[in-house]
């Protein structure tokens, strides 16, 4: 009975172990500083398949391959890595990991500044690419700018009022709502994106000098710790 009960306690304690935490969290790191990112849990798929990629280390050595000052940066194109393709002036961009993951959109996920997205081709399902993703910069937007994109029909859904009032604060991309899955927001380290999005580029909006990352996956500990920072409750 003794080794029964140790047994059962052994187990559930491997278990416990063994499950992931509520909240789970990734570090990109640059030469221009790094930034930690919490995946969210509303877009499953997404966060699955971002972890699944940065354990494999897919993402070590890639490129922010585009930049766009009060917008965004993108990378993750594992076209990248390759030293034949990657030379200044070379077009990325095109790359793949030979699949998409289906649209995950959420009315309470937005395009804020900060926000992780998936970048996808112009496929009808608005399915996002395997593995490119992109970081919102944004701007601030008045009134009247949210009320000329709903106008002139590039939102496709009225903004409710707590985010309109993010994108006047805080700023964002808001004509990409409803468009491309919002999947995870920095949670520490936006300077680094603003240092990205400021960099001297080409005509392609690509760096004139290499910006490659790292992706790590925080440890259970790491995102509990931050859970408790961020006043995220278990």
């Amino acid at each position: 009975m003794k080794r029964l009960l140790t047994l059962i306690i052994l187990l559930t304690a491997a278990a416990a172990f063994a499950k992931p935490p509520k909240n789970q969290y990734v570090r990109i790191s640059t030469a221009y500083g790094s930034c930690i990112i919490r995946l969210y849990n509303e877009t499953p798929k997404h966060r699955y398949n971002f972890l699944k990629l940065a354990k494999q280390g897919f993402y070590n050595g890639t490129l922010f391959h585009r930049v766009i000052q009060n917008f965004m940066i993108q990378g993750g194109d594992p076209d990248s890595k390759d030293t034949t393709r990657n030379k200044a002036g070379a077009e990325l961009g095109n790359g793949d990991v030979g699949y998409t993951v289906p649209a995950e959109f959420n009315d309470s996920l937005y395009h804020k500044r900060g926000v992780l997205a998936a970048a996808r081709d112009d496929n009808p399902a608005k399915a996002s690419s395997g593995c490119q993703f992109y970081i919102v910069e944004g701007k601030r937007f008045t009134d009247a700018d949210l009320d000329k994109l709903i106008a002139t029909r590039r939102m496709g859904r009225p903004i409710p009022a707590s985010q309109r009032e993010i994108y006047e604060t805080i700023g964002g991309a808001p004509h990409l709502d409803q468009n491309y899955t919002v999947y995870g927001e920095v949670v520490t380290g936006i300077d680094m994106v603003d240092r990205i999005a400021g960099v001297k580029k080409d005509e392609r909006d690509r760096p004139l000098v290499n910006v490659p990352m790292t992706v790590t996956v925080l440890s259970k500990g790491e995102c509990k710790d931050l859970d408790k920072i961020l006043g995220l409750k278990d």
